[in-house]
């Protein structure tokens, strides 16, 4: 493993803030920051003036290749894998469909192999940073760690049943929320943020029609003494809707501002159904969007992003479920909102949607000085794209080819804190078959649990979806 975190690399574009190319860059690193981003004529610090301790400082060169800051993948269940190339035809909340595995037929052991393959993917497309949030987070967490990335993790928080979701019914079980509540908040002691660790913690509440208002202000209370972000499900599906209003008064977005969520501290994710009214609160209150582009349009549905950006509302990305390509979520980021918009506008370029994968993700998370930009004091979190690849020549515009052609395979390597995580597409803390081997495994188990695995060639695994993803 190595564990230099003290490099120069040459030859490569690199894409600093505000995306300026900088061409045949040098890109020193020292102690697991950005030193400086130079041309090859410039004057920039020389590595032994730089650190005269360390004469092993390692070089590399890539020319023909762009540097991006490493991708803030802002809302992910990464066990969920699980159900890759089945839940995506199924409508809304395959979990909770009779018949599918859900997170409370995993043991922790089984969640932290599938949670494992799910950090891989992500890291291998060139996430650095992913808030993951699902069941057995205490395991799951440093499982994922292993793999080099930094992980925000949290527990999904609720009181609701939802193992009674499948049949449409919402049964409030006080103990359940006290004990969800209490691994949240053990482990938030467990991982404090530090300026070393890449392990973190959140608050993840699941949505508002399965948390009662009382959990809700629990939840609240507790990101505030701890100081971190708090994630919820907001407005994802008119079932939710529904339900939080019949038993409310209010919609989601009341309810959240009611309990004392709804602000800087909240990233609230996907953000669908939501009406001209919510859309300026949500604006203005300062909270950030976990937008699920592609997630969403594949279930049938649009986040209105372009109003909300209107609005002035903090928006960031995410994959969510069965796959972790932000490359690929880039483009469905603006090919979004430009079908919102009828037209192509000035406000959504690459430039834009890149901002999100990065500068947004990072503010959301309260790290706006640590990650997010290729720039002097900031963590070397780096993605090096492979553009020498046909698909991406003529390369007359870098940024706009990454977003309109690019993908996740393209990433040829992943720095986090200047340690290479990946190399040549292999990650180089962890076995990559064996992370895949184990994944399978754990996923055989618990669908035959469950049922057993659909057959191959199946298209349709029975039952209506309910309840809240």
């Amino acid at each position: 493993m190595d564990q230099s975190h003290d490099l120069l690399i040459t030859g490569a574009d690199v894409l600093t803030d505000p995306w300026t190319l900088v061409e045949s860059a040098r890109v020193l690193v020292r102690q697991g920051k950005i030193v400086s981003v130079t041309t090859a004529d410039e004057s920039a610090p020389h590595p032994s003036a730089t650190d005269h301790t360390n004469d092993r400082i390692r070089q590399i060169s890539l020319p023909g290749r762009l540097i991006i800051p490493g991708l803030v993948n802002l809302h992910t269940h990464a066990a969920l894998c699980m159900l890759r190339g089945v839940a995506e035809d199924l409508g809304f909340a395959p979990a909770y469909t009779p018949g599918m595995p859900g997170g409370g037929d995993l043991t922790p052991g089984e969640a932290c192999a599938l949670a494992r393959l799910g950090a891989l993917e992500a890291l291998r497309f060139g996430s650095t940073t992913m808030v993951d949030t699902y069941v057995h987070a205490s395991a799951t967490l440093p499982a994922m760690g292993e793999l080099g990335l930094r992980v925000c993790a949290s527990p999904r928080i609720h009181d609701t049943d939802l193992a009674r979701l499948r049949d449409g019914q919402w049964h409030v079980d006080p103990a359940i929320g006290e004990a969800m509540l209490d691994e949240a908040v053990a482990l938030a002691e467990r991982w404090p943020r530090t300026e070393h660790s890449r392990l973190s913690t959140h608050f993840a509440a699941h949505a508002a029609d399965t948390c009662s208002t009382s959990l809700l202000a629990q939840i609240a209370g507790q990101a505030q003494r701890f100081g971190v972000p708090v994630a919820i499900h907001l407005a994802q599906s008119r079932v939710e809707v529904e339900t939080v209003r019949a038993r409310e008064g209010i919609a989601p977005l009341a309810v959240l501002e009611r309990c004392g969520l709804l602000g800087p501290q909240l990233i609230a994710a996907h953000c669908i159904h939501l009406d001209t009214e919510e859309i300026v609160q949500l604006g203005a209150s300062g909270a950030h969007v976990a937008h699920i582009p592609k997630g969403n349009a594949a279930g049938g549905s649009l986040a209105p992003t372009v109003a909300l950006a209107r609005a002035g509302a903090e928006i960031g990305l995410g994959t969510d479920n069965m796959h972790a390509d932000m490359i690929e979520t880039l483009r469905w980021a603006l090919a979004v909102a430009r079908l919102q918009d009828g037209r192509i506008t000035p406000d959504w370029q690459p430039a834009h949607v890149l901002a999100m994968a990065t500068l947004k993700g990072a503010a959301a998370l309260g790290l706006s000085g640590s990650i997010g930009r290729l720039a002097p004091g900031h963590a070397a979190d780096m993605v090096v794209i492979d553009t020498r690849q046909a698909h991406f020549q003529p390369l007359l515009r870098p940024l706009g080819a990454l977003v309109h052609v690019g993908q996740g395979r393209d990433v040829e390597h992943v720095f986090v804190a200047g340690e290479q995580v990946i190399r040549d597409g292999t990650p180089t803390r962890v076995d990559m078959r064996a992370v895949i081997e184990e994944a399978e495994r754990a996923a055989c188990s618990v669908w035959q649990r469950a049922g057993g695995l659909p057959p191959r060639g199946h298209a349709h695994v029975p039952g209506a979806p309910r309840g809240s993803g």
